[in-house]
């Protein structure tokens, strides 16, 4: 174990090595190019989470009302057609050199760990797109996750409306913008063969917010994931909807609290006969912030199915499934840190003990540049065999 971890501090050195910073550095993602501004302004401690002037530009459909960007679009002489004149690329690609002491202390190289390849933008002064294609994730191409189109600020009433597929959980914390390496379990749980999570879907979204600074989420979703059409190139599995609504409000500057249901029906596959499991998910969240030094998230989901199968092939009735998260992070100097420190804590608890999951996670994350970062992170799992997974790598985006 000792030459494991030995091997894995000198790794991270000669990374830390071979990548420093040139005096210029001029790799900024997509939206930087466009605007010509700084990865800073959007994100902060590091990319990709966001920050409050982050999620106003994604809310008003990825662009900045103050001012048009430069020559954004081809003059084509037609006032009904947009082209935009250079596409918006950006990439991003993590790597990641694990030792994991649960299988006989293996060090393992995980580069790359995941790539993927995103675009949005200005479609019209209200139309507005986004999506990404992982090219890789874990050595497999996942495909097309984030897709969809946004009208931002319906016929003058204040909605935006998103058609696409997308994450369920965006409007609680959004796993794609996590700093750490361990996921948010409780957004992944997925009860014996129930195919409903809180994960991808394909739906539409509905947002408001009112001037009191509450915000409220309405979603229709299929309720199966976004895995292929089937024989009459249908995505959804059965005729069923489901339903997703948060509603949000700040406190004062400092405190942001919430509450969210989902409630949704489906047929379960396997079993003889038509089996209808209902899905019921609720909870609250909490955001607490320190000026931008300091952030504390919570959430807490309680989650029950009416039947589900589990791996014994048994009928199970009311299945209960509960737990959540609480992740702080703390960046010394804000938005101008190099460096942060981020702790997560998972917890879930299940009638089907094969989903119980307990870790503590703490990471650390140091800027090289604003689109390049080094990271180090220990992750100590609980159950009836405890081990721990420490790794570093890098994440980048350009």
């Amino acid at each position: 174990m000792k030459k494991n971890i030995y091997l894995l501090i000198s790794l991270f050195i000669l990374s830390f090595a071979v990548c420093l910073p040139k005096k210029e550095g001029k790799a900024i993602p997509a939206f930087g190019r466009k605007y010509r501004i700084s990865c800073q302004t959007c994100h902060s401690p590091a990319m990709p989470k966001l920050k409050e002037f982050g999620d106003e530009f994604a809310g008003n459909g990825f662009r900045l009302s103050e001012y048009e960007s430069p020559r954004y679009f081809l003059e084509t002489g037609d006032s009904k057609l947009n082209l935009i004149r250079e596409f918006p690329i950006a990439v991003r690609l993590d790597g990641h050199i694990t030792c994991n002491n649960a299988d006989n202390n293996t060090l393992d190289f995980g580069t790359p760990f995941g790539l993927k390849i995103l675009s949005g933008g200005e479609l019209s002064d209200k139309l507005s797109y986004y999506f990404y294609f992982y090219m890789n994730e874990r050595g497999e191409v996942a495909g097309v996750e984030d897709a969809f189109l946004m009208y931002h600020d319906l016929f003058g009433t204040g909605l935006n409306i998103s058609l696409g597929q997308f994450q369920v959980c965006d409007p609680l914390f959004k796993r794609e913008l996590r700093l750490t390496l361990e996921d948010y379990g409780i957004y992944t749980v997925k009860p014996g063969n129930s195919t409903i999570s809180l994960k991808y879907d394909r739906g539409v979204i509905v947002e408001y917010g009112l001037p009191t600074g509450t915000d409220m989420v309405a979603m229709i979703v299929n309720g199966n994931g976004i895995g292929e059409a089937g024989n009459e190139i249908l995505f959804d599995k059965d005729k069923y909807k489901n339903y997703f609504f948060k509603l949000s409000q700040s406190l004062g500057s400092h405190l942001n609290v919430g509450f969210f249901g989902y409630s949704g029906k489906e047929e379960l596959g396997g079993i003889p006969g038509t089996v209808i499991n209902q899905a019921t998910f609720y909870g609250p969240d909490l955001t607490f912030t320190a000026g931008d030094k300091f952030e504390c998230n919570l959430q807490y989901l309680r989650r029950l199915d009416s039947k589900v199968r589990a791996s014994n092939f048994l009928i199970l009735d009311d299945v209960l499934t509960h737990g959540g998260l609480a992740e702080i992070i703390y960046s010394p100097k804000g938005d101008m840190s190099n460096w942060y420190l981020t702790g997560l804590l998972n917890w879930i608890e299940s009638d089907i003990n094969d989903l119980n999951y307990k870790t503590t996670t703490l990471h650390a994350g140091y800027l090289l540049q604003r689109n390049v970062r080094l990271v180090g992170e220990y992750t100590r799992y609980f159950g009836d065999d405890d081990f721990g997974r420490a790794s570093v790598g890098f994440v980048s985006a350009f």
